[in-house]
């Protein structure tokens, strides 16, 4: 049975919806049995045309024109650096600072691994900004807003700044988060725990962008999936 992609706002010119986590948003040929966003919506909307994108176990909201003159509009708007894109990650350990500024070049595709690394010689121009919502013992919650969009930069960024993001295989320990990692006189079979999140802990959280017609500013969210939100919940209950 073909997942259900949930819709956040349709319009003539445009489609945004809720990517879920293991979704590519267009075909891979190295990952050719991985589900595809545009596959499993165009029997219902027919081609759509891909604007930005998001890394495959990255959850969240995600931008489709549906024309020719509206990929047009939004292509340009992210290319003027108009678009507002604003994440939420939950990140290892207690970041020190409140809000921080990080900067460092990124080289996309810079080791044998084709990961993105900080290389301040031959790095592009790269810039996020990060801001704690909740520290919480061993994991905090982070905002993350984008001024560039290089490949897994909030992901390099955190690393560099010693608070990778949660389960990062690439950049992290990639080990799932578990209730009995955190929670006080925890009681369970540590045999049989499942873990509340066992990917990535990003999540794309709104996207704000210029209408491609009428140039009005929209503004669409989307909601914690349920892992993520199972994770922040608990998380929560620390205070």
């Amino acid at each position: 049975m073909k997942a259900i992609i949930p819709v956040l706002l349709e319009d003539p010119a445009f489609l945004a919806v809720d990517k879920p986590a293991g979704f590519l948003v267009i075909p891979d040929r190295y990952d050719v049995l991985a589900p595809v966003v545009s596959v499993r919506l165009e029997d219902a909307y027919g081609s759509l045309l891909t604007v930005h994108r998001l890394d495959k176990d990255t959850s969240g909201a995600l931008l489709y024109a549906r024309s020719a003159e509206a990929h047009a509009a939004l292509s340009k708007a992210f290319e003027k650096r108009v678009v507002e894109k604003t994440y939420r990650a939950v990140v290892l350990g207690e970041p020190e600072w409140d809000e921080t500024v990080c900067e460092i070049p990124l080289l996309p595709d810079g080791d044998p691994m084709h990961r993105t690394v900080a290389d301040p010689e031959r790095g592009k121009p790269s810039r996020t900004r990060f801001r704690v919502l909740g520290r919480h013992g061993r994991f905090s919650l982070v905002e993350a807003q984008l001024d560039t969009g290089r490949t897994h930069q909030i992901r390099v960024h955190l690393k560099a700044l010693g608070h990778p993001v949660a389960c990062d295989r690439l950049y992290g320990d990639g080990k799932p988060v578990k209730l009995s990692a955190f929670k006080r006189k925890w009681r369970g079979d540590e045999f049989e725990e499942r873990p509340l999140l066992a990917r990535v802990g990003l999540h794309a959280f709104s996207i704000a962008f210029p209408h491609p017609v009428t140039g009005e500013r929209v503004e669409v969210e989307a909601p914690y999936p349920r892992d993520l939100r199972a994770l922040v919940t608990q998380l929560e209950k620390l205070k």
